[in-house]
């Protein structure tokens, strides 16, 4: 199977109006900035989107929410973006905020077959609101459900032509986990290397998760908050 594409156009051929889509990232490091631009572009709407945040204003997933793509966000902090909140505040978007241990978990089963699980966290808040609550130990805990998605869409640092994937630094971030939850997962690299270049004992994600790969161009790899001393 090769699953090397050319772009980020073509690895989101498939993508379509009111899908779920999973994209990687936390704040504006590890993102797949490429595919959202191709995304913002090709101008899919309805979109259902899980993230752990929803970019800024002029980045990351803010710019698919100022083209008015995205229906609901699946998130745990949404903080940075002022067009989230202003979209959230009148209406016009779903949002579903989720504890950030929570949502990390949530798509990690999803990936690994797991339908279900029980944590303490958000017993008593609006969190549990009609879930199913069960105790164990005497303590509460609050039942919560796997997530998946039509796509995953997610960024690494290196990956060779089979899909195999090695993410650097605090980059990894939710990559891993989303790239195993995705029916079809799309990464795209800084490096993309042949089949043996990568240290076995290295790599984070093994190939068979990977259905499509390009080599990303352009990285602007924006910092998100810089404070230095004057």
């Amino acid at each position: 199977m090769n699953k090397v594409v050319a772009n980020a156009e073509e690895a989101i051929q498939g993508i379509k109006d009111n899908m779920t889509l999973m994209l990687g990232g936390f704040g504006l490091c590890g993102i797949p900035e490429n595919c959202i631009t191709a995304l913002v572009k090709a101008g899919v709407k309805g979109l259902t989107c899980i993230s752990n945040n929803a970019g800024v204003d002029d980045f990351g997933i803010g710019l698919m929410l100022q083209q008015r793509q995205v229906k609901k966000m699946m998130s745990s902090y949404v903080g940075e973006n002022a067009e989230f909140e202003r979209q959230l505040l009148s209406g016009e978007l779903e949002v579903d905020l989720i504890p950030q241990g929570t949502l990390a978990e949530r798509i990690r089963a999803g990936g690994a077959g797991i339908p279900a699980f029980y944590t303490a966290t958000g017993y008593g808040t609006e969190v549990a609101e009609g879930k199913e609550v069960k105790h164990f130990d005497g303590r509460p805990y609050i039942m919560e459900t796997a997530l998946h998605a039509d796509f995953a869409i997610v960024k690494a640092w290196k990956g060779d032509t089979h899909g195999n994937l090695i993410f650097k630094g605090t980059a990894r971030n939710f990559n891993p986990m989303m790239a195993r939850a995705g029916k079809i997962t799309i990464v795209e690299v800084d490096e993309l290397v042949a089949p043996g270049e990568l240290d076995p004992n290295h790599i984070h994600v093994p190939g068979v998760y990977v259905q499509r790969i390009f080599k990303g161009v352009n990285y602007e790899k924006r910092i998100e908050q810089r404070t230095v001393r004057s």
